[in-house]
């Protein structure tokens, strides 16, 4: 299977499926003598891990990152980072009777018609679980980006369902276990989730991810634009089916006057590029959103076909959150972190003259 890439300089490479022994990545490309120890890694993969609160999958992952490689006392060499996180509360089980039928929106289909063959416990490969070593390769890059450039990659929770988010502090994002900044609407978004668990339903979410302090000139002009680059890792991630820059889809209604960002000498008047303009940062705040398709395992019974192509039914038990996108912020602010992290060091390798 190819695919498993992303980056040029800065490179992460990832293995392993949902119900195998443990799921790990190579990351190359970490420039030598930056500190680095498993808290550094640690820290981002509790936010994203299952069990840790009531209102997501109750799968119980302690998710404990172990550094195999690239890393002596303390400091990167420059060489491979080897990371590795075990597997220990699959329940492969709960997948034995479905084991033959096709889940609807899920890669299953896909997955057997491509490849002839597929790992059927938990989605294998195509299962979310798969972002936990892009989390841990995503706390590398937000490290030196943090220490070397003053770059700072937050996201937040700004719409479940039909609950608007609006942005409130940084501060209440780890006060509750959605990731909203917004105080006021924690309590409508319990209610949600209690009433689609007790549904055996799901909803949908948008993430909003903001880099600031990027500096201006990161990203090339035709192919790798850098919003292309982003478009790509955030698509990339299970779920995620739009990706927004800037004011987005908003732009349809807009007019040109009203659109583009007008300069001053002391900067642009507004941001509604979010940040890039022709592929490249313009030093403004790079704002980004990526919405969650619900989650397709559900009680709820929905019609499919099996591996013989004959009709029946599905209902999917086991263990999922209500909305995957309640878990995703760390997740997007991992692959944020890889694209910006590659071509800070590609800007670097062409054009600074330091």
């Amino acid at each position: 299977m190819a695919g498993n890439t992303i980056g040029k300089i800065f490179c992460v490479t990832t293995f392993g499926e949902s119900h195998g022994k443990a799921l790990g990545c190579v990351v190359d490309g970490v420039p030598p003598g930056l500190e680095l120890s498993l808290h550094d890694l640690q820290h981002d993969l509790n936010r994203r891990k299952p069990g840790s609160s009531r209102y997501t999958t109750q799968r119980s992952e302690s998710d404990q990152v172990q550094i195999l490689s690239g890393v002596f006392n303390g400091i990167t060499t420059g060489t491979s980072i080897g990371l590795l996180v075990y597997n220990t509360d699959q329940r492969s089980q709960d997948y034995q009777d479905i084991k033959n039928l096709f889940r609807p929106g899920h890669a299953d289909y896909t997955y057997e018609k491509k490849y002839g063959i597929r790992d059927y416990r938990g989605g294998g490969r195509a299962s979310a679980r798969e972002t936990v070593m892009r989390v841990a390769a995503g706390a590398i890059a937000k490290k030196y980006l943090k220490s070397q450039h003053g770059i700072i990659i937050r996201g937040y929770l700004s719409a479940i369902g039909d609950i608007q988010c609006p942005f409130e502090s940084w501060e209440e994002i780890n006060n509750n276990p959605f990731f909203c900044s917004n105080s006021k609407k924690i309590e409508n978004i319990k209610k949600l989730v209690k009433e689609l668990k007790k549904a055996g339903d799901s909803i949908g979410a948008e993430i909003t991810i903001i880099a600031e302090n990027v500096p201006i000139g990161i990203g090339e002009p035709v192919f790798d634009r850098i919003d292309a680059d982003l478009a790509h890792a955030l698509m990339s991630i299970n779920a995620v089916k739009g990706v927004e820059i800037g004011d987005g889809f908003l732009v349809v209604k807009q007019r040109g006057s009203q659109n583009r960002d007008e300069i001053t000498q002391d900067g642009f008047r507004s941001n509604h590029s979010g940040g890039i303009l022709g592929g490249i940062s313009n030093g403004e705040k790079i704002i980004l959103k990526a919405a969650f398709k619900p989650t397709s395992s559900i009680r709820i019974p929905a019609q499919t076909i099996n591996i013989h192509n004959e009709k029946t039914e599905i209902v999917v038990k086991g263990r999922h959150d209500p909305c995957v996108g309640i878990r995703a912020v760390p997740i997007t602010e991992a692959m944020v972190a890889i694209v910006v992290m590659d071509h800070i060091l590609r800007f670097r390798a062409q054009c600074d003259k330091k």
